[in-house]
């Protein structure tokens, strides 16, 4: 379901901005105007970061293989990253250049009303995308805030998306303003301080995305929530003493590695302590179906403690 959705709005971003790219050029080429330019290259590279979004999640969605055996989730990680990379280099960089090139040589802008209608048209397509991501990052946020599900997300398809779309509209009503402006006080070099608006604004978006996929691309744990509750279904399980060591690993958006290192009790038999495992797995799967691997390490609570002094003392990271 979670990857339908995603798919679902990666989809409606790029039917929105292709139909948007096309009619900016256009009106770019008749009026020369810089902004106008620079949203129409925007919504170019919003249009292949789209592609490279729905390349990833089927590239993501491929099962495990002998190469690979925990799968490829953490393509949709990589591309996502690779997205913010070419919103930086191509949409900020031409934006801001193109935006200098007519600060220094400044010409007015013809036919700026063909510039109102486009960017009003462009505005309505870019609500459309924006309120079918807005709604499906709605529903998969929970009861947390909104900046806070950013940060909690391990969905980078529908964040992209959404960050993508907002600085979209952003750049729109900066483009607007800048023409209005520069056709009202006859200072032609407004359009330009629009173009190089666009790129700042695409810049700070690029910057939030690449810090967002970066702890994504590296492994991020489950959300505290979902640790807890491991937690707690370990702690009630009959026949475990103490869980020593609970570490979790996002490898897609719904494929979460959990490992367990669990004291049992003394008295159980080696065919017990098989049969609390099962019922152990059992059970975390039923209640998160998001815990897709899970690998449980039987092990005394002295023992753990002295494998990581051990741990400690060679340098190794226990954690």
């Amino acid at each position: 379901m979670a990857a339908h959705s995603s798919k679902k709005v990666v989809l409606a971003a790029l039917v929105g901005n292709t139909l948007i790219a096309v009619t900016k050029f256009v009106a770019a080429g008749i009026t020369g105007s810089s902004a106008m330019l620079s949203e129409a290259i925007h919504s170019v590279v919003d249009t292949g970061n789209q592609g490279l979004l729905l390349y990833g999640l089927k590239r993501a969605a491929r099962r495990a293989d002998e190469r690979h055996p925990f799968g490829y989730g953490r393509e949709l990680y990589f591309w996502s990253f690779v997205v913010a990379i070419i919103l930086f280099g191509l949409g900020s960089g031409v934006s801001i250049y193109e935006g200098v090139q007519k600060i220094i040589e400044p010409h007015e802008v013809e036919s700026p009303f063909i510039s109102y209608a486009v960017l009003l048209v462009a505005m309505v397509f870019e609500a459309g995308a924006w309120t079918v991501a807005f709604k499906e990052f709605r529903k998969s946020k929970g009861d947390v805030g909104y900046f806070e599900a950013v940060r909690r997300s391990k969905d980078p398809a529908l964040f992209t998306v959404l960050f993508e779309d907002t600085a979209a509209m952003l750049g729109l009503i900066v483009a607007f303003v800048g023409i209005g402006l520069g056709q009202v006080l006859e200072m032609p070099v407004l359009d330009g301080v629009a173009s190089v608006g666009i790129g700042v604004i695409l810049a700070i978006t690029a910057a939030l995305l690449a810090f967002e996929t970066k702890g994504l691309l590296i492994g991020e744990a489950a959300s505290g929530t979902v640790v807890r509750g491991i937690r707690r279904v370990a702690g009630e399980q009959k026949g475990i003493s103490r869980v020593n060591e609970l570490l979790t690993m996002h490898l897609g958006p719904r494929d979460v590695l959990l490992t367990l290192s669990l004291d049992f009790a003394d008295n159980l038999s080696s065919a017990d302590v098989e049969k609390s495992i099962s019922v152990l797995e059992a059970r975390i799967k039923q209640r998160f179906p998001e815990i897709t691997r899970i690998f449980i390490e039987a092990q005394s609570r002295l023992g753990h403690e002295r494998s990581q002094r051990t741990s400690r003392l060679t340098g190794g990271d226990s954690h």
